[in-house]
């Protein structure tokens, strides 16, 4: 059994520091004893609501000089855990909406978001990562990052990969997406966590945004073993079986993998 957790945040926007320490406080509480991987939101240092691509480009930091992960590797490092967070990645001159996975011996793996939500459009350049999966401890993670749950390909690549647990990061403001990942998680049969944040931002005028909370913990066959609230911030721990996760018999006939087709598919895929 391996401990698992998600910190649902309210980030105050542009304040990274003070955002990257109210974590780290967190995650070194007696209540953490024992976790071995938590899942923070999306742009939990930053907060979400940028007005323009300037607005973005000077609250971005490069991956290795981040003040979050700086941060949070020294807590991996202390705790021996892993985590995955989402941050506002700079790339020389391109900015990604990235998440990244950080262990006791630092960055072990980064995706740069694929699948871009509405006004993120004009502020990020789209994912140039593969969808990959990463060890952390006994684990092998994949990562997407909020929106991504609506391409069901995103989660289907990730499992046939080898994942046992996929990590999303998220500030979600659409009500259906919990629903979506315990679909994601039954389909693909795998673990997910699902790391929201709460709170409102009203940055720019007549596009106010409510972030649903809801974070949660998902078993492969659809179990909410822990889910959050929709006001407060919120830690969820739940313990996991890994070998739940690596069991893809539905049936004593019917295997998730072997009974695909891909060849009827190929065809659609290609439009």
């Amino acid at each position: 059994m391996v401990k698992v957790a998600f910190f649902q945040t309210a980030p105050t926007f542009g304040t990274i520091e003070e955002n990257v320490e109210k974590v780290v406080k967190k995650l070194e509480s007696p209540a953490m004893e024992g976790v071995r991987l938590v899942v923070l939101p999306e742009l939990f240092s930053t907060g979400y609501q940028f007005r323009s691509k300037r607005e973005l480009s000077r609250l971005a930091e490069p991956l290795r000089d981040s003040i979050a992960v700086r941060a949070l590797c020294s807590v991996a490092r202390r705790r021996k855990m892993h985590i995955v967070f989402g941050m506002a990645e700079k790339d020389g001159r391109r900015l990604y909406n990235s998440s990244v996975l950080v262990g006791p011996r630092g960055v072990g793996g980064v995706y740069r978001k694929a699948h871009l939500f509405w006004d993120e459009k004009k502020l990020f350049d789209a994912g140039n990562t593969p969808l990959r999966v990463y060890p952390a401890g006994s684990l092998k993670v994949g990562m997407m990052i909020c929106f991504d749950w609506v391409f069901p390909e995103v989660a289907r690549v990730l499992a046939l990969e080898g994942a046992d647990l996929i990590c999303q990061p998220a500030n979600l403001v659409l009500p259906y997406c919990p629903s979506a990942m315990i679909t994601r998680s039954i389909e693909n049969r795998v673990f997910s966590i699902t790391a929201n944040r709460v709170g409102t931002e009203e940055r720019i005028k007549g596009k106010t945004l409510k972030f649903i909370g809801l974070s949660q913990i998902v078993s492969p066959d659809g179990t909410v073993l822990k889910r959050a609230g929709s006001i407060r911030p919120q830690i969820g721990i739940a313990e996991i079986d890994i070998k739940a996760a690596r069991d893809k018999w539905i049936t004593p006939k019917n295997h998730l993998f072997r009974d695909r087709r891909p060849a009827m598919y190929r065809r659609l895929l290609k439009k």
